[in-house]
C-alpha cells in the first residue's frame, strides 16, 4: 500500500479515537526545523510539537543518546537504580535550585504527582488539601488536572473531583480572598500557554511567593510548556527570581521522548513516605539519557542566548509587517503568541498549506513555539507566510 495523506487519515478515522482534529498530513521524517509528510511536501515546524521538539527534528546528540542507551538498557524497575537517572536527578536540580526531583512520563502526570505531595505536606502541618489555579490555565486532561481548568473541559465527565478553586489571574487580591485554611498549595503557570501566551506579573509572583510564605501554603509553578529553555532562561522562573516550592516538567525535557519530573524543595517532600508515590516508566533509562542530552545541547550550543535574540528579531520583524489586526505580542523567548482581532484557525490552515506549522490558541490567538536552534531564514519565511496569510484572509472577507 502506497501511503498518502488521505489514505492514512481514513484510517486514523477508521481507528483512532477521535478526540483530535487533525489536520489532513500525515508527517513521516524531519531534519532540523523542516517536516516531511508522506508525499514529500516540506513544511517548517514553528510549533515545536506544541513547544515540545527544543532541538528540532534529528538532532545529531539526541539521536546519538537515543540510539546508545538503546543498545544497553531500556527498562528495569524502580525497585532499582539507573544510571542516566541518577545523573538527570542531579542535573535538574543543580539547574533548578530545589532539593528533590521524581520523574513521570508526561506534563499532566507530573501535575497529579505535584498535587499529591502538595496536599501530604499540607496535611502533615494541619491544612485542608485545596487547590486553587487561575482563569485561563492549563495543567492537563487527567480528571484533577481537568479539576483545575476550563469548565468546557469538565463537561460530561462528572463528577469532578473536588477541592478545586479558580480565580483571576495576576489578581492577589482575588487568592486572598479565596484561600483558607483549607488550601493546600497553588499553582500557576508562570506563563500561560493554552490560555493565550499571558505572562505572570512580576509583582504579582513576588507577591504570591510572599503570601504563600506567611499562609504555609504550598507554591507550585508548572513549567511544563515555559521551561528548559523556551523563555530564554533555563526555567521562567528564572526571569523573575522566584522559586517555588514544587516545579512541574515536560515537553521539551525529552526532546520529543517523553518524559515528565516533579522538583520540589526539602520542606515539602518531607512528608513523602516510602509508598506514597510511584511509577512504572518514569525515571527509565532511555527517556532519562534523551533527556542529559537535551540539556546539554542547550547549553553547548548557547541556545538560551540565541533564544532571547531570536525573540528580538521575531518581534521587530512582525512589528515591521504593520497589520492593523495585531492586538498584542506576548510571551518570552520562543513562546510567543500573536493576539489578532479575529480567530486564528483559518490563519493556521492557510499557513499550513504554505508550508509552515503553527497554532491557534485562545481563539485569537496564533501561538509560535519553534525549536530552539531554528535558522534565522526559516524565521524569516515564518513572518512572511503570517503576512502572506493575513492577506489573504483579508481579501476574502
Amino acid at each position: 500500500m502506497e501511503y498518502t495523506n488521505e489514505n492514512l487519515s481514513a484510517l486514523d478515522k477508521q481507528h483512532y479515537l477521535q478526540t483530535f482534529g487533525r489536520f489532513p498530513v500525515t508527517f513521516e521524517r524531519g531534519d532540523g526545523s523542516h517536516v516531511w509528510d508522506v508525499e514529500g511536501n516540506e513544511y517548517i515546524d514553528a510549533l515545536g510539537g506544541i513547544a515540545v521538539n527544543v532541538l528540532g527534528h534529528n538532532h545529531p546528540g539526541l539521536v546519538k543518546a537515543i540510539q546508545e542507551q538503546a543498545g544497553k538498557l531500556l527498562h528495569i524497575s524502580n525497585f532499582y537504580l539507573n544510571v542516566p537517572q541518577a545523573v538527570l536527578s542531579k542535573k535538574l536540580i543543580d539547574l533548578s535550585g530545589l532539593d528533590r526531583v521524581f520523574f513521570a512520563n508526561s506534563g499532566a502526570e507530573s501535575v497529579e504527582g505535584a498535587i499529591k505531595i502538595a496536599r501530604k505536606y499540607a496535611h502533615s502541618i494541619g491544612r485542608g488539601g485545596e487547590i486553587i489555579s487561575f482563569e485561563g490555565c492549563f495543567h492537563g486532561r487527567t480528571l484533577a488536572t481537568i479539576a483545575t481548568g476550563k469548565e468546557q473541559m469538565q463537561k460530561g465527565f462528572e463528577p469532578i473531583p473536588t477541592g478545586f478553586k479558580k480565580v483571576p489571574f495576576n489578581n492577589l487580591d482575588a487568592v486572598k480572598k479565596a484561600a483558607t485554611k483549607e488550601t493546600a498549595a497553588i499553582i500557576i503557570e508562570p506563563i500561560q500557554g493554552e490560555g493565550g501566551i499571558n505572562i505572570a506579573d512580576e509583582f504579582f509572583l513576588k507577591n504570591l511567593r510572599n503570601y504563600c510564605d506567611e499562609q504555609n501554603i504550598v507554591l507550585i509553578f508548572d513549567e511544563i510548556q515555559c521551561g528548559i529553555g523556551r523563555t530564554g532562561k533555563m526555567f521562567a522562573k528564572d526571569h523573575v527570581g522566584v522559586q517555588p516550592d514544587i516545579m512541574t516538567l515536560a515537553k521539551a525535557l525529552g526532546g520529543g521522548v517523553p518524559i515528565g519530573a516533579i522538583l520540589s524543595n526539602e520542606k515539602v517532600s518531607s512528608a513523602i513516605e516510602f509508598g506514597d508515590h510511584g511509577t512504572t516508566f518514569g525515571g527509565n533509562p532511555l527517556a532519562c539519557a534523551a533527556s542529559l542530552a537535551v540539556l546539554e545541547a542547550i547549553e553547548s550550543e548557547n541556545l538560551l542566548d540565541e533564544t532571547l535574540k531570536k525573540e528580538l528579531w521575531l518581534r521587530t520583524e512582525i512589528k515591521k509587517l504593520n497589520i492593523p489586526d495585531i492586538k498584542e505580542i506576548r510571551g518570552k523567548g520562543l513562546m510567543l503568541g500573536i493576539e489578532f482581532n479575529f480567530e486564528t484557525k483559518p490563519m493556521v490552515l492557510k499557513m499550513l498549506k504554505k508550508g509552515v506549522l503553527a497554532n491557534a490558541t485562545a481563539n485569537t490567538v496564533l501561538r509560535v513555539v519553534p525549536p530552539l536552534n531554528i535558522p534565522t531564514a526559516d524565521l524569516k519565511r515564518v513572518v512572511e507566510v503570517i503576512y502572506e496569510s493575513y492577506n489573504e484572509i483579508k481579501r476574502n472577507e
